[in-house]
């Protein structure tokens, strides 16, 4: 999980939302992926996305049965299907996702009897680190929100103050 954390360290820097993830197979880390959807412009880029492709390359298949993700925040549907296509055996994921959630914060798509495949799913590993990164990304990105409508509303009334002529100025 520390490599997945650098990796979301890696998404924060280029300003995209900083999750990461890992591909371990018999022990050997074989990928490694950040979320990059902005950048990219690509809404498929999140961090499990970029390291299951990446992992799929290095290993020349798609079905990837003898390998665990490693992600610091809980997959979301689309990550689900695709860790589900690709045969994962154990998901370990540190911070749950309320919102998005999708291996049991808002549905839990591996316990799903209907679908095919089963991976074992194993939540909250370094659970504060993975939660501290991202609540210190948006913190970071709400006062930078609140500086930018402040500084537009200086400017606005700037603005508003030279333009009211000299004559009705001192009334």
């Amino acid at each position: 999980m520390a490599l997945a954390l650098a990796q979301a360290r890696a998404a924060m820097q280029q300003g995209e939302v900083p999750v990461g993830a890992v591909v371990v197979c018999n022990g050997q880390v074989v990928a490694l992926g950040h979320n990059c959807p902005v950048g990219g412009h690509d809404p498929s880029a999140h961090a499990e996305m970029q390291a299951l492709r990446a992992a799929a390359q290095a290993l020349g298949n798609y079905r990837l049965p003898e390998c665990e993700l490693f992600v610091t925040l809980e997959p979301c549907v689309m990550c689900a299907g695709a860790i589900m296509h690709a045969r994962i055996k154990r998901v370990v994921y540190g911070a749950a996702d309320p919102k998005t959630g999708a291996c049991g914060s808002v549905v839990d798509l591996f316990a799903e009897p209907r679908l095919n495949h089963h991976a074992e799913v194993v939540g909250g590993v370094m659970r504060d680190e993975c939660v501290g990164i991202l609540q210190s990304f948006f913190s970071e990105r709400r006062a930078a929100a609140r500086a930018r409508r402040l500084a537009q509303a200086s400017a606005a009334d700037a603005a508003d103050e030279s333009s009211v002529p000299p004559s009705e100025a001192s009334n």
